[in-house]
């Protein structure tokens, strides 16, 4: 019972949130040193991150493990911290302002889901398709490429783009799509995103195709802590509000 009670006394200490922000932020400096040196982190932006970091040896990715592990402790002393406060204030009137920030720390935790489901699953590659071009699919599906349009201004310049596709399975036509500069296609996880094209010698479309399975947590994140935080402020300004009268 001691042992239990050092733990959450360590968790529940602010002092503790500040020294492990003080590391992690130690860390990812040390981190943005050293990656320019080692060509094998350009590897990054194509794979997963854990995926990566088990083929990497440990000399050059130690402390992105030392994150994941500070990061690890990070979230412990948050949902301890959430927990501490909503039992010990349990029976306070103000139950909005008391619950702001913990709305803000489930934010932040969604955030540290996102970032984790991506490390895991996360892919991007770029390739170049040309009109009537077909492509597998990592999500066992094929695309084709049926028609590449571009707006040209006076001056002959590309000022605008788009590249109408067709899912394919097993041979065959699921849907067709429409993808601009910012309006990319979704399917079944994947994300078809147009760059930019050619059309000297003969049309081209360079093309990134890319996963990111924690993209809909983080939205959920940022949403959840963004509330929190306004809410916070404007219960907090109407409690200023009288004294300054």
């Amino acid at each position: 019972m001691k042992i239990l009670k050092q733990l959450v006394e360590f968790f529940i200490s602010l002092r503790t949130a500040i020294w492990l922000l003080i590391a992690l932020i130690c860390l990812l400096l040390f981190g943005s040193l050293v990656m320019p040196n080692h060509e094998e982190f350009l590897a990054l932006h194509t794979v997963a991150l854990f995926e990566w970091m088990q083929e990497m040896p440990v000399n050059i990715t130690w402390w992105l493990w030392a994150c994941l592990a500070v990061l690890s402790l990070l979230t412990a002393n948050t949902l301890v911290c959430s927990i501490e406060s909503l039992i010990r204030k349990r029976g306070s009137r103000q139950w909005l302002l008391i619950i702001s920030p913990q709305v803000m720390h489930i934010g932040f935790l969604f955030i540290l889901l996102a970032h984790l489901l991506s490390s895991y699953g996360s892919m991007k590659a770029i390739t170049y398709a040309h009109q009537d071009s077909a492509f597998h699919l990592p999500n066992n599906l094929d695309v084709r490429f049926t028609r590449l349009n571009a707006d040209l201004d006076p001056s002959g310049y590309v000022k605008d783009w788009s590249a109408e596709i067709e899912y394919f399975k097993d041979g065959k036509a699921l849907s067709q799509d429409k993808i601009l500069p910012n309006s990319p296609s979704f399917r079944e996880g994947l994300g078809i995103y147009i760059k930019t094209v050619k059309f000297d010698p003969y049309p081209v479309a360079m093309v990134e195709v890319s996963r990111e399975p924690g993209a809909p947590w983080a939205l959920v994140g940022g949403i959840l802590f963004m509330a929190g935080m306004v809410t916070l402020l404007f219960l907090k300004i109407r409690q200023e509000e009288p004294h300054e009268s």
